[in-house]
């Protein structure tokens, strides 16, 4: 293989075709969102091809609810791919037909070095203070000189001199002594291929032409190479994104809370156009933007403005954006999504059609789906409430005498609407020289056992008057009214 540099940028005579390739371990890592993210944004705004592949050669964690958990988070996230998916372990053959390739070019050579041998140079290295490097003299050895029977592996000739730069997309120009890259191995003594020669074979046949992924696989880059070049094949333009830290700056961890999509989803509560919003902008930006449309994201993506430092994942700004998402998403949609984690709570079949006309009131208080299921649960509350201790201690007698008069005051009321129980309830204060207040916190505390909740006129009217005055009936004592 000839040193050089790879080249960089999209192409006007090639289609942009961009691919995210996880390996399946459960979930959706959320570094590896981002990473699809930004190849879905690249293509897309390029006008390309976004792929999928599963990356399911270890057979023992490549199971299929793994790998449906990923496609779930895809999904959610609305970054399916536009083709099927490709599974790497089924094009195994095709890897295998790769190496015999580079061997019959004299781009990799069977290699005969046993483990044993290969632990003791290993060791000697060590005990020298030096690097190991592969050094094999099976490299150029007379196919005469093989051991009959004997198991080999497959390994690519790296170049020994010179240097390859890559001019990557985020990273810039870098570059690495060509004396560095060992002769790696592409196929195992069973003959079944390494990742780093069925990545790039799978790429090849894709149709890749932009490798965008954590700078975490850089130096796999330049190893890369080595296959792609001595099959002659076309380079890919690479780009590595900095891997995503907590908010210490260490590496993200399950220490820094949850790791996957689904969680994120599932315990937490986020929308996905919130999720969306927040990866899109960890590492990227445009400008002072912080609510970012997908359309905009896709007009307005570049690699160039992605940056080289690791970013930082702080939870308190995804739960911002997420509380800006839900004030600005459907009332409907927002209701099917809270139904379920109410029911959850033990109230069955909740009414949708009232949780949707709650949405407009609940939503502004809430920061997550879990909060706004727990604002609602007043509406759906059985007789008689379980109350909060705050709630419990505003009940007091003097309070649930004025519970009494109001009881009595809204049976009466002719019109079970906003603005005329808003102006009985203030007469009512005016009348008893007592600020709105007096009256609003005990009455709050009757109708939802809590001492937050919407407005407390939005919350007679969501319950209704029957409800309204069965609730605060049933704390209401007629023997204290002389406390009013």
């Amino acid at each position: 293989m000839a040193s050089g540099s790879a080249s960089s940028g999209a192409t006007a005579s090639k289609t942009v075709v961009t691919r995210f390739a996880p390996s399946p371990t459960g979930y959706l890592h959320i570094g590896g969102a981002r990473t699809a993210l930004f190849n879905w944004l690249f293509a897309r705004h390029h006008g390309g091809k976004y792929l999928l592949r599963i990356e399911d050669t270890d057979r023992a964690r490549s199971t299929e609810p793994a790998i449906e958990a990923i496609f779930d988070g895809l999904t959610w996230l609305g970054l399916d791919g536009d083709e099927p998916a490709v599974f790497q372990f089924a094009r195994s053959d095709r890897h295998a037909e790769v190496a015999a390739e580079l061997l019959a070019n004299g781009h990799a050579y069977r290699c005969y070095l046993t483990p044993e041998e290969l632990a003791e140079r290993r060791q000697k290295a060590q005990e020298e203070r030096r690097p190991f490097r592969i050094d094999s003299e099976w490299r150029d050895a007379d196919p005469a000189t093989w051991p009959a029977g004997q198991s080999y592996v497959v390994r690519v000739k790296a170049p020994r001199e010179g240097e390859t730069t890559i001019s990557d997309l985020v990273q810039g120009e870098v570059t690495v002594r060509n004396e560095e890259i060992d002769d790696f191995v592409i196929l195992r003594s069973d003959g079944t291929p390494t990742y780093m020669l069925a990545v790039v074979v799978d790429d090849n046949d894709m149709g890749v032409t932009h490798v965008l992924r954590g700078d975490d696989h850089l130096n796999n880059a330049f190893r890369q190479l080595v296959v792609i070049r001595g099959m002659g094949w076309d380079e890919p333009v690479y780009g590595h994104v900095p891997l995503i830290h907590g908010s210490d700056g260490a590496k993200l961890s399950k220490r820094h809370g949850a790791l996957g999509v689904d969680a994120y989803r599932d315990e937490m509560g986020v929308l996905p156009e919130a999720l969306f919003n927040y990866l899109l902008r960890l590492g990227w930006g445009h400008g002072d933007e912080e609510f970012i449309s997908r359309e905009k994201a896709v007009e307005w993506f570049d690699m160039a403005d992605v940056g080289k430092s690791p970013s930082r994942f702080d939870l308190a700004k995804l739960q911002n954006l997420n509380g800006h998402y839900l004030r600005e998403a459907d009332d409907a949609r927002l209701a099917e999504l809270v139904a379920p984690r109410l029911a959850k709570a033990g109230y069955e079949s909740p009414d949708l059609y009232l949780l949707t006309r709650a949405m407009p009131v609940l939503k502004v208080r809430a920061k997550d789906l879990n909060e706004l299921a727990e604002g609602a649960e007043f509406l759906f509350a059985k007789r008689p409430l379980a109350f909060s201790e705050k709630a419990q201690a505003l009940l007091t007698d003097e309070a649930r005498g004025r519970l009494a008069a109001m009881h009595e005051r809204l049976s009466s009321q002719p019109e079970w609407a906003l603005e005329a129980l808003e102006s009985s309830l203030k007469a009512m204060a005016e009348d008893l020289g007592l600020g709105l207040g007096k009256l609003a916190q005990p009455l709050r505390a009757a109708l939802t056992g809590q001492t937050t909740s919407p407005g407390i006129f939005d919350v007679l009217v969501l319950l209704g008057r029957d409800e309204s005055l069965a609730r605060i009936g049933a704390q209401a004592d007629a023997s204290t009214g002389s406390h009013i």
